[in-house]
């Protein structure tokens, strides 16, 4: 007995479309469909996300490098060597550039 009649559904119909008119409700509909599949497909990103991330966490851990412990001196000094030489450039070169200078300042002695 309080089961929904289809006379119900029609004048639940009818309700709707004179308060919102004939004009709007396609448009409302356009607008719903719009969001539902923006969201669908957000939400099917963030699974794809998520699968990706559990894929990349297996690969990380799946390679990661062997080292062994009697070259890791060896790899420190050929380290420090290099690091050495860099910053001795370094000072060279800081040292080049206090020496000569600039080209603004060059145009300027030329000028007078």
């Amino acid at each position: 007995m309080n089961a929904l009649q289809p006379w119900h559904i029609i004048i639940l119909v009818l309700v709707v479309v004179l308060l919102f008119g004939a004009k709007r409700l396609p448009d409302a509909a356009r607008s719903i469909g719009k969001s539902m599949k923006i969201f669908k497909a957000e939400t099917k990103d963030m699974a794809g996300d998520k699968d990706k991330a559990a894929e990349t966490e297996e690969v990380e851990t799946k390679q990661l490098p062997q080292a062994t412990t009697p070259a890791a001196p060896a790899t420190s000094s050929a380290q420090d060597k290099q690091v050495a030489d860099l910053q001795r450039q370094l000072d060279e070169l800081k040292k080049q550039q206090a020496a000569t200078p600039a080209p603004a300042e060059q145009a300027q002695k030329n000028a007078s």
